[in-house]
């Protein structure tokens, strides 16, 4: 039986004042199937056919299979459902997206030689990731709540009643007084009575609302928009129409913001009553909503070929260096509850966001391909794809503002191999320590067929599984999970499967394609971290998302 007021050990927990988290570092290099009608028809196993707009952003050496020009472009509606489960307890979301999922075109040159016939250019703009996805859901009969999880980062920092009330006026993630990085999280804690010193208040012991008789539920809701747009200049050509060779450009535009909200409902909480001057049982309603976006451009390489050996076999390769990334982020939170039939509100910083720049690496990423040619009625592919998440790296911007902006001993050194030396010439050694054990990588596999009914139209099947990207330790709630600014929840995805059909129909130089894709994966959210030293583990929720999609492509060859 715990005692009054006591916390959840939390025993390594960080500040939740850095600006990055190895959270952010996936949710930046979440892969997704997007591309035309037919390499979507296909499930995207294109690396070893080329000829379609999409592999100038898989395989490169795709654009040396042209032998003429194309221009094209692609509609796509995307239809989503969520649902979570909270020990049987459901909710459901939906939402329904248009995108302009890709328009681009390639240019032949005929050189008129056996050896080189030809050399091909091309441009086109896909959107590579679309991050739009909305859930929530209610977590009954609670154990713990997320007031006792910031007592436990404010106990585990040994902050003081002054470090928390403190009025200066911060850029929460750079200070600028050369200080600590303002403990927002618990700022805010305190300011919403969420969390009450007891004792000396230099040296006190924080104690948040969930105590012996405490019961309650929570709710949650979360929002996420945005898109990784790629800008893909290629190039290429064949050798003696057997080797095909292909090299692309790609210039990133990155858009990611996330709105999430948090909130509980208590009966029997520990409050601080301003009135009275004292905490004791009442309940409790309040809520939390964080504010994060982070946009920034980037640029990679990706070099690929394919032989065909004989005219029924082709094999492919592609090589994708990681994109590199300069991203600007910005965080705001603000918290609003009634305690004692007062209404009451507190936000960060005043209400002005705190932001920081940086640098970010996405993974490597290596694609090989085999496809069989029968005829002139019959094509299979397939793809296998490897993803080096641990790859991942966050590193400074020129403009970081370092100094002093760090805690001391913020980490349990025992869990990470990163000495505190090391964080003294990498500001971000413990975040890309924590990448490489949170995440592993990854394996896609891809195959897809094509039947050639007439000269005239086709009919396509494909199948795509992806594989989860979490470490099993991480899954299984054995250690913590650190997060960024004052967002403690965070979701870990598991397999996702696509299926897809699609048909399409070629008369001369035009061509039209239509493509169903049905996208279905699992999640876990949890709103905080577990603690892995005790049982109680953080309120959490099983997510389903089940997306269907219709896209459409057109376009001309001449």
């Amino acid at each position: 039986m715990r005692k009054l007021y006591f916390v959840l050990s939390m025993g390594c927990l960080a500040t939740g004042a850095f600006a990055q988290s190895a959270i952010d570092a996936y949710r930046f290099s979440q892969p997704d199937l997007r591309g035309t009608a037919r390499f979507m028809g296909m499930g995207g196993a294109f690396g070893a056919l080329g000829g379609d707009l999409s592999t100038l952003s898989q395989n490169p050496a795709g654009i040396g299979v042209y032998r003429s020009n194309e221009l094209g472009f692609t509609l796509d509606l995307d239809v989503q459902k969520s649902t979570s489960d909270a020990r049987g307890l459901k909710t459901s979301d939906n939402q329904t997206k248009f995108y302009l999922d890709n328009i681009g075109g390639v240019a032949t040159i005929r050189l008129g030689s056996s050896v080189i016939p030809n050399l091909n250019f091309g441009f086109t703009y896909n959107k590579a990731v679309s991050f739009n996805r909305r859930y929530k859901g209610s977590i009954d009969k609670l154990q713990t709540s997320m007031s006792n999880y910031i007592a436990g980062i404010a106990n585990n920092q040994e902050l003081t009643v002054p470090d928390v009330e403190t009025t200066d006026t911060y850029d929460p993630y750079n200070p600028n007084d050369g200080g600590i990085q303002a403990p927002w999280l618990a700022i805010l804690g305190y300011d919403s009575y969420l969390i009450n010193p007891k004792g000396n208040p230099n040296n006190p012991s924080w104690m948040g609302q969930f105590g012996d008789r405490t019961s309650g539920k929570a709710n949650f809701d979360v929002t996420e928009r945005g898109s990784v747009d790629e800008y893909n200049i290629a190039f290429g050509g064949n050798i003696s129409n057997v080797v095909y060779w292909g090299m692309n450009f790609d210039i990133i535009n990155f858009d990611y913001r996330l709105d999430a909200g948090y909130g509980e409902d208590l009966t029997g909480a520990y409050v601080y009553n301003p009135t009275t001057d004292i905490v004791a049982p009442t309940d409790s309603r309040w809520r939390m909503r964080n504010a994060y976006r982070a946009n920034g451009t980037g640029f990679n390489y990706q070099l690929g070929v394919i032989v065909k050996p004989i005219q029924e076999l082709r094999l492919g390769l592609a090589f994708h260096t990681p994109t590199w990334y300069n991203l600007t982020e910005t965080y705001s939170a603000g918290t609003s509850m009634q305690y004692y039939g007062q209404n009451l509100s507190a936000s960060t910083n005043d209400g002005y966001p705190g932001s920081q720049d940086y640098n970010f690496n996405s993974p490597w990423k290596v694609i090989a391909s085999v496809a069989g040619v029968i005829g002139s009625k019959f094509i299979i592919s397939a793809d296998y794809e490897w993803n080096g998440y641990k790859t991942m790296k966050f590193s400074e911007a020129n403009n970081y503002y370092g100094g002093g902006g760090y805690w001391d001993d913020p980490w349990d050194y025992d869990y990470y191999s990163v000495t505190p030396a090391a964080l003294n010439n990498d500001p971000y050694a413990y975040e890309n320590e924590d990448i490489k054990n949170v995440y592993r990588h990854t394996d896609t596999f891809r195959i897809g067929a094509e039947y050639r009914v007439t000269p005239s139209f086709s009919v396509r099947a494909g199948y795509s599984h992806v594989s989860s990207p979490v470490e099993s330790k991480a899954k299984n709630n054995d250690m913590t999970i650190f997060t960024v600014g004052t967002i403690p929840n965070y979701r870990f995805d598991n397999d996702t499967n696509y299926i897809t059909c699609g048909l399409g129909y070629r008369h001369k130089g035009f061509y039209i394609d239509l493509a169903y894709v049905y996208k279905q994966m699992t999640s876990e959210y949890h709103a905080f971290t577990p603690d892995p030293k005790s049982s109680y583990q953080s309120p959490s929720a099983k997510l389903t998302f089940n997306n269907s999609r219709i896209v459409l492509s057109t376009g001309l060859k001449f």
